[in-house]
C-alpha cells in the first residue's frame, strides 16, 4: 500500500475546518478520513456524555453501535486508558464490539482536552493489519488538529 501523506492531509483538514463548532467538524473530518484514506469501512466519533460511557457521535459508514461503556472494546479502552488503540485483528479481542462483521482492525484515538477525555475518533478497516505505526502518528497529528480547531468542551456529568 502507497505511503500516506500525513503532513498534507493536516493542511486539507485545516483548510476544512473553518469553524469552531465541534458537530460541523466532527462531521467534516469524519467525512475527509473516509475519503482520503483507503480501505476503510467506518470513520466516526463517540463522544464522552456521561460518566463512564461513550455515545455516537457523527460518522461515515453503515449504523453502529452505541452507546458504548467504557469497560467494553477497542473504543471503552481507549477512553478509560486516555492512548491510542490500534488493533491488527479485532477478532483476536476478547470484549470487541462488532457493530460490522466486516471490520478486521481498528484504530482508536483519544480526544483529550485539558486533561478531560471529550470522546474517541474511532477507524476501522476491512483489512487485517490496516494500520501501521505511521498510520498511528498521522491520525493522532489529525486529532491534535481537530482539537486544536474545534471549541471543545467537557460536559458536566451530574
Amino acid at each position: 500500500m502507497p505511503s500516506v501523506d500525513y503532513a498534507l492531509l493536516n493542511r486539507q483538514l485545516e483548510a476544512l475546518l473553518d469553524t469552531r463548532d465541534w458537530l460541523t467538524n466532527s462531521a467534516q473530518t469524519s467525512a475527509f478520513l473516509m475519503q482520503a484514506l483507503s480501505d476503510l469501512n467506518w470513520v466516526g466519533f463517540y463522544l464522552q456524555r456521561e460518566r463512564d460511557v461513550l455515545h455516537l457521535g457523527p460518522f461515515q459508514g453503515k449504523p453502529a453501535c452505541h452507546p458504548i461503556p467504557f469497560e467494553k472494546g477497542v473504543c471503552g479502552a481507549a477512553a478509560r486508558t486516555q492512548t491510542t488503540q490500534r488493533i491488527d485483528d479485532v477478532h483476536a479481542v476478547a470484549d470487541h464490539i462488532a457493530c460490522d462483521a466486516a471490520s478486521n482492525s481498528e484504530l482508536v484515538v483519544p480526544i483529550v482536552v485539558d486533561g478531560a477525555l471529550w470522546g474517541v475518533l474511532d477507524i476501522d478497516s476491512p483489512r487485517t493489519a490496516r494500520f501501521s505505526q505511521e498510520d498511528q502518528a498521522g491520525i493522532e497529528a489529525l486529532v491534535a488538529t481537530f482539537i486544536a480547531r474545534t471549541a471543545l468542551e467537557r460536559p458536566a456529568f451530574d
